[in-house]
């Protein structure tokens, strides 16, 4: 089934946190938050070569595709394994606190314009669907594990992608949850 497109609203279902619109390609590599452990900060992770990691115990939340198509992995709710030893702001163990969103990509190749979409759309669902999230609590891999990690990389447009959010979230185009 093809994701919406990404200027259609999305919509989390408060019940199940799926995405309504992505595919869903649901993972077994999850578990539950700890406890009173809500998301509190959004991960731009990037694996550019997903048969080199089959098998592996890891899992995003979602991935958004070269043509913009969102992909659902694991429950917004629940704790994905992708961030691996990771630290944020003095608070170790990432996985615990945040939602993870792989942009399919290589180092030294930009990212697509339908991949800024899909992300911005995506992120003002998240930050409209939990109040615990803020748009001043996004950060790349490379944020979280440096030394160990380098996505999403220099060709990753932070700048642009946060203007885009902006935009979109003082128009008042952030989708909700149901």
């Amino acid at each position: 089934m093809p994701s919406a497109p990404a200027t259609a609203p999305l919509r989390i279902d408060a019940a199940t946190g799926l995405l309504a619109g992505a595919r869903q390609v649901l993972s077994p590599n999850f578990d539950a938050r700890p406890a009173g452990t809500p998301p509190t900060l959004l991960v731009a992770d990037v694996h550019p070569y997903f048969k080199e990691i089959e098998g592996l115990v890891a899992s995003a939340h979602a991935l958004i595709r070269r043509d913009g198509q969102i992909v659902q992995y694991v429950p917004f709710g629940e704790r994905a394994w992708h961030a691996g030893k990771s630290d944020y702001q003095g608070r170790s163990g990432c996985n615990d606190f945040s939602i993870g969103i792989e942009l399919e990509g290589a180092d030294g190749t930009p990212y697509t314009e339908p991949q800024y979409d899909a992300l911005v759309a995506l992120v003002a669902t998240l930050l409209a669907a939990y109040p615990s999230l803020s748009s001043a609590a996004i950060t790349g891999h490379s944020d979280i594990a440096p030394g160990r990690k380098t996505d999403p990389w220099q060709v990753f447009d932070w700048p642009r992608f946060r203007t885009l959010l902006k935009e979109r979230l003082v128009s008042g185009q952030g989708s909700s949850r149901s």
